[in-house]
């Protein structure tokens, strides 16, 4: 095994040897009291980039330069790449220069570095971007990755932190702002963070003590401070009067208790002599007599019920389907030519008739006014308003400008169309089989 021990009086120490010797003294990095100086990469004119002056080592190796250099970029072409600015240690030709290193086209990894022991070595000062058929550089395209050395106590970033240091190499990582040293293998803080869950002896429950707060010192404080419910007994009041002697007022319906829930109709009338605002004379009016609804008549519901899936007709007489007006006024459905005029053909498609689709359905709850519900029907069979509308809107009743029903009493109508087309069909068919025979 041989050992080599240097330097000594009339020794010739070689430059690797030199160079293991100072590399223990000191990182390879640039030598620069703030992170602007000292080699710092800026954007040149045109399709190159300028470097500062500045000092550095370089494994062992001392480099100064006094004037800003610039340094040409190859064109991108129509990819995009990321290049590297180094400062390049060659021992075989003595030299330690600035150079650009390629990436490659239409890849985000920038060029790897050539870090070996005893030839070249690479300190990476910066990368850019170096974008497709780019004619500059900007600042923004530009990424400082320049090591900064100390004094023996390191600064650096989580990318430019030395790679493989002397176990216990200290240092400030300034991008998490923690001091962090080398165990062997891997940084480590070099204050370790302490869990709660791994203190041991703390109690387990904090009893504040009496203290005060000013009000100025309190946060999120209210501007004013609304009365909260309460009560006060009536000793507590002062000032009250002897008696109350009613006023004017009113009580709102929820607040009266023990109300009936209906009010039946009592037996009465009124005499012709008590009704005021009554006309003094009724000049006649065009009308006829029959099967009207006259003033003063009234409608029984069918049945007894106002649900008018329930509803039926029983007995005799003549009957009519009626409509109801939106306040709620009954009108006789009538059909006659004497109640029309400006009487035209309509034209109604048979294909629309046909392509309304029949459906089975549960019709909702119902919640009246006193809160009761009633149950809403289930299986009622019938169209839905709102697909008729697409295809016969004439059919569709609105509310408020809403779809809201349908006239199943001109389906009748519109069927019509349909028999006519099949009759036309059957007839023409006829016809053919007739020839043919």
């Amino acid at each position: 095994m041989a050992i080599t021990a240097y330097p000594f009086d009339g020794q010739a120490v070689t430059e690797t040897e030199f160079s293991r010797l100072f590399r223990e003294f000191q990182d390879s990095g640039v030598v620069a009291s703030t992170d602007s100086a000292g080699f710092q990469v800026a954007p040149g004119s045109g399709l190159a980039v300028t470097v500062q002056s500045g000092t550095a080592i370089l494994r062992g190796h001392m480099v100064h330069s006094t004037a800003t250099e610039t340094l040409p970029i190859p064109a991108a072409g129509t990819s995009s790449r990321i290049d590297r600015v180094v400062l390049r240690l060659d021992p075989a030709a003595n030299s330690i220069g600035l150079a650009v290193k390629t990436g490659t086209a239409g890849t985000s990894a920038p060029p790897s570095l050539t870090q070996t022991d005893t030839a070249v070595f690479e300190l990476p000062l910066a990368q850019f971007t170096v974008a497709a058929n780019a004619t500059t550089i900007s600042a923004g395209d530009i990424v400082s990755t320049r090591p900064v050395v100390g004094h023996r106590i390191g600064t650096w970033t989580t990318a430019t932190r030395p790679t493989g240091p002397r176990r216990g190499r200290l240092g400030l990582n300034t991008d998490s702002s923690t001091w962090e040293f080398w165990t062997g293998t891997a940084w480590s803080p070099l204050v370790s963070t302490v869990d709660w869950a791994s203190l041991t002896g703390k109690p387990n429950s904090f009893v504040p003590t009496a203290h005060t707060h000013r009000w100025a010192d309190i946060s999120d404080a209210p501007s004013s401070l609304p009365p909260a419910a309460h009560t006060h007994s009536w000793t507590q009041v002062t000032g009250k009067p002897s008696s109350f002697p009613p006023s004017s007022h009113r009580h709102d319906w929820d607040d009266i208790t023990g109300r009936p829930s209906t009010f039946a109709p009592s037996s009465h009338a009124h005499s012709w002599s008590s009704i005021t605002g009554r006309p003094s004379s009724f000049p006649p009016s065009s009308h006829s007599h029959g099967s009207y609804l006259e003033s003063g008549d009234t409608i029984a519901w069918a049945n007894g019920t106002k649900r008018v899936h329930n509803d039926s007709v029983s007995g005799s007489g003549t009957y009519y389907a009626v409509w109801v007006q939106g306040d709620g006024t009954f009108a006789r459905n009538v059909s006659s030519r004497k109640f029309k005029q400006n009487i035209r053909d309509i034209e109604i498609s048979p294909d629309a008739v046909l392509s309304l689709r029949p459906v089975i359905y549960d019709r909702k709850d119902q919640t009246a006014e006193d809160g009761t519900v009633a149950k809403g029907r289930e299986g009622e069979v019938g169209l839905i308003a709102e697909e008729v509308e697409t295809h016969l809107p004439w059919l569709i009743n609105y509310l408020d400008g809403e779809v809201d029903g349908l006239r199943y009493d001109l389906l009748s109508v519109a069927l019509v169309s349909v028999v006519k087309a099949q009759e036309a069909r059957i007839a023409a068919l006829e016809a053919r089989i007739g020839e043919s025979s």
